[in-house]
């Protein structure tokens, strides 16, 4: 598919499923168990060890059935060596400019991070596609809403302090979608293989997106 087809099933669901975990021996059945669950946009960051085998990995098992993406990109080659393994889309906790370039360059989606307003504009203006507000739980749905204001244009994906409680006020403060680490992914449903655990909880928050959009 194209960015632009990627983009809008990012836009569409409302979710990015960020996985980390200390060991990548569980996580291509945790993403099997998102996707079952309805959750088919997913990060795998590059704090797991052995991140470029698990996306690879994952990529093999569920194909296009997923939007796979690497998250934690913090340098272009970083990228590239994702892309290589499967990879369709980037995803940084911070804004360099060079990451964004090379996505663009192979046509692939990219959400670049960034909290300040100069930051946002920037990451913006160098091309991402949207602009991961990160840590979004240092100003709540609060800030989203004021960085929303003069920039109703760029498309702002919180992460960070996103949860069954707050997501509802993060989507009314303009965001386009969120981004669901560990309040989604528990890190002791993961330690102790409770797949149930996780599907249970990524099928409330796709029901809770939908509801909080009116739909």
């Amino acid at each position: 598919m194209s960015k632009r087809d990627d983009l809008e099933r990012v836009l569409d669901l409302g979710i990015v499923a960020i996985i980390r975990a200390p060991s990548g021996e569980l996580l291509a059945d945790v993403a099997r168990t998102l996707y079952e669950a309805g959750i088919d946009v997913i990060e795998v960051t590059f704090t797991v060890p052995g991140v470029l085998d698990i996306i690879s990995q994952v990529s093999r098992a569920l194909g296009d059935k997923i939007l796979l993406g690497a998250g934690t990109v913090l340098d272009p080659e970083s990228a590239r060596a994702a892309f290589l393994a499967g990879a369709e889309f980037l995803v940084s906790p911070h804004v360099n400019t060079d990451v964004i370039r090379l996505a663009n360059r192979y046509d692939k989606l990219v959400m670049s991070g960034a909290f300040t307003p100069t930051e946002v504009l920037t990451a913006w203006e160098a091309g991402a596609d949207v602009v991961k507000v990160f840590p979004a739980d240092v100003g709540g749905p609060s800030y989203l809403k004021s960085l929303h204001g003069p920039f109703p244009q760029i498309r702002l994906l919180p992460t960070g302090g996103v949860n069954l409680e707050t997501l509802p006020a993060f989507l009314n403060a303009g965001a386009c979608a969120v981004g669901l680490g560990s309040s989604l992914v528990e890190k002791q449903a993961v330690a102790e293989g409770n797949l149930q655990r996780i599907g249970d909880l990524a099928r409330q928050y796709v029901e809770l997106v939908k509801s909080s959009r009116g739909g």
